[in-house]
């Protein structure tokens, strides 16, 4: 299934690929692919690629943005970073994020075996070092994914705590199938228009 819809999906959307690597190259300095360490099924580490929407230094000024992020609860050290409006991201960054189509170069780390079309998303290390309890390294035995349970559920809300997200990614842990995937996958296209 991975490797079928993978495959297929690189071949038809190989225009759009093309177009928005020339207009990352033409808008902005940097390298056309964003890759960061990730972990994902079992904590196995890998390079998870995305189109790159921020500017170069994105990584180094993290820091200075962290006052931004959606998921600070009661000025408790975060397990996950999200910012709103995060004014690192560039022009085309803005466009390619809210479609998710950021995300398409990740059917590369399908094709690989790093990743399946559903599953939980692979996190940075500096999250998923923050997982480590009996309960929440439960979502680690999942397939890392494109897309998952708490994609569908409530992506890009802002009313979306941090322990409804690992519960969401736990259930799917222990719960997922064939036809759990196949729901996921209907529910995916339109969750992908953030609001």
């Amino acid at each position: 299934f991975d490797i079928c819809v993978a495959s297929t999906a690189i071949l038809f959307l190989s225009p759009v690929l093309l177009a928005i690597a020339l207009l990352i190259k033409i808008t902005s300095k940097g390298p056309v692919l964003y890759s960061s360490e990730r972990a994902g099924t079992n904590y196995k580490v890998f390079n998870f690629l995305k189109f790159r929407s921020m500017c170069v230094d994105a990584d180094q000024s993290l820091d200075e943005y962290a006052h931004l992020n959606q998921y600070t609860e009661n000025e408790e050290e975060p397990f996950f970073t999200k910012i709103q409006n995060d004014p690192r991201v560039t022009l085309i960054g803005k466009f390619i994020r809210k479609t998710s189509l950021d995300e398409l170069p990740q059917l590369i780390n399908v094709l690989k075996g790093d990743m399946s079309i559903i599953g939980n998303r692979p996190l940075p290390l500096y999250e998923a070092k923050q997982l480590t309890t009996d309960r929440n390294s439960q979502r680690f035995i999942a397939p890392a994914g494109l897309t998952g349970l708490w994609q569908v559920s409530k992506r890009g809300k802002k009313d979306m705590s941090v322990q409804e997200r690992i519960d969401l990614d736990i259930e799917y842990a222990a719960k997922h199938s064939i036809m759990m995937d196949l729901k996921i996958v209907a529910k995916t296209l339109p969750a992908m228009i953030q609001e």
